[in-house]
C-alpha cells in the first residue's frame, strides 16, 4: 500500500518521471512560502510548485490537513526547511521521504554559521532567510536537488539560479543601504517572537523578542514587564508585531510601556514566517524583505512611508 493509502485512506497517485515532451511538470511541494519562492524562480516553467502553508499561518504550530498529505504523496520532489521549524510536521516528512526525495533546503548550509540560542534548548534557529546571504544556500540546494531528479533540465535550473542569486545579492544590498539610514544607538528591533537573530547579526541590530524562537512558547506577565522595562530605558520608538502572530502580546507591552511613563507605538506588521498573499509584492521573497526593511526605517527613524 502506498504511503497516502497509510495515512489518510487514499488512492495512490502515479507519480513516474515527469515527460517534458509532453509537457509534464515536475510537481514540487514546500511547505513555507520563503522556500515556494525559492523554487518557483529555480524551476521555472519547468514545475509546478504547491505551497502548504499559507499567508498568514504559523508554521511552528502548523499541523498538516488530509488534502495536504495527499498533495505530498502526489509530488516528484519535497521541499521543507528543516532545523525544527516544520516540527509539528516531522513525522508525516519522515515517511514521504521513504517514497520521494524530501529535501531540507538548510541541510547543507555550514553549521557554524547557524546560531544556537540558550532558550532553544540546543537546536538550531532555523529562521534563516533574514540574513539574505545565507538564504542564497539554501538557493544552490534546491538547484542541486531539482538538477539530480531532473539531470536532462539542469542546464536550466542553474541558469534560473544565476538569474535569482543576483537578485538577492541586489536585495542584500539594498537592505545595508537602508539600515544605514537608521543611527547605531536606534537600531533595536522588538517583536512578537525572537526570530529576527539572523538580521540582526548579519546587519548591525540589537533584537529582542517577547516569545522564544518557536511561537510554541507563550509569554507571561513577567516576560512582558521586562520586555516594557527595557523599551522604557532604552526609549525605543517602536515595536513590530507579525503577520502570522496575534498582535494581543505587543499591546500588552505597548500598554505596559505607557504604565512605566514612556509612549511606544506599533511600527507596522511585519513578514516573518509567513509571506504575503498572492499577487501582492509583499508575496514574494523579494517584496517581504523589502517591505520588512522599509516598515523597520520609517518607524525607528520617524519617517512616514510615502
Amino acid at each position: 500500500m502506498c504511503l497516502i493509502g497509510i495515512l489518510v485512506g487514499l488512492g495512490c497517485d502515479s507519480k513516474g518521471q515527469p515527460d517534458a515532451a509532453t509537457g509534464d511538470k515536475l510537481r514540487v511541494v514546500t511547505t513555507i512560502g520563503m522556500i515556494t519562492d525559492i523554487a518557483k524562480n529555480v524551476g521555472g516553467t519547468r514545475v509546478e510548485v504547491s505551497g502548504l502553508v499559507k499567508p498568514g499561518v504559523d508554521p511552528h504550530l502548523y499541523n498538516p490537513t488530509p488534502k495536504d498529505v495527499q498533495r505530498l504523496g502526489s509530488a516528484h520532489i519535497i521541499l521543507y526547511n528543516g532545523l525544527h521549524l516544520e516540527s509539528k510536521m516531522a513525522d508525516i516528512l519522515a515517511k514521504m521521504s521513504r517514497d520521494t526525495p524530501t529535501v531540507a533546503v538548510t541541510d547543507d548550509v555550514d553549521r557554524s554559521l547557524l546560531l544556537t540560542p540558550p532558550e532553544y534548548e540546543g537546536l538550531y534557529d532555523p529562521h534563516l532567510w533574514f540574513d539574505v546571504k545565507l538564504w542564497m544556500q539554501a538557493v544552490g540546494k534546491v538547484r542541486d536537488a531539482l538538477s539530480e531528479f531532473d539531470a536532462d533540465n539542469a542546464i536550466l535550473y542553474q541558469s534560473n539560479t544565476e538569474r535569482y542569486l543576483t537578485e538577492l545579492m541586489e536585495l542584500d544590498e539594498y537592505v545595508k543601504s537602508q539600515v544605514e539610514r537608521v543611527p547605531y544607538q536606534q537600531r533595536v528591533l522588538v517583536t512578537a517572537h525572537d526570530c529576527f537573530n539572523y538580521f540582526g547579526k548579519a546587519y548591525g541590530f540589537e533584537v529582542r523578542g517577547l516569545q522564544g524562537i518557536s511561537t510554541a512558547t507563550e509569554a507571561g506577565i513577567a516576560d512582558v514587564q521586562e520586555l516594557a522595562m527595557f523599551i522604557a530605558a532604552r526609549r525605543i520608538p517602536a515595536i513590530f508585531v507579525e503577520s502570522s502572530i496575534s498582535s494581543r502580546s505587543l499591546e500588552a507591552v505597548k500598554a505596559a510601556v505607557k504604565s512605566k511613563g514612556f509612549d511606544v507605538e506599533i511600527g507596522g506588521v511585519l513578514f516573518t514566517d509567513a509571506m504575503g498573499n498572492k499577487g501582492t509584492p509583499e508575496g514574494t521573497y523579494v517584496g517581504m524583505i523589502r517591505h520588512n526593511i522599509d516598515t523597520i526605517v520609517h518607524a525607528l527613524i520617524g519617517e512616514s512611508e510615502l
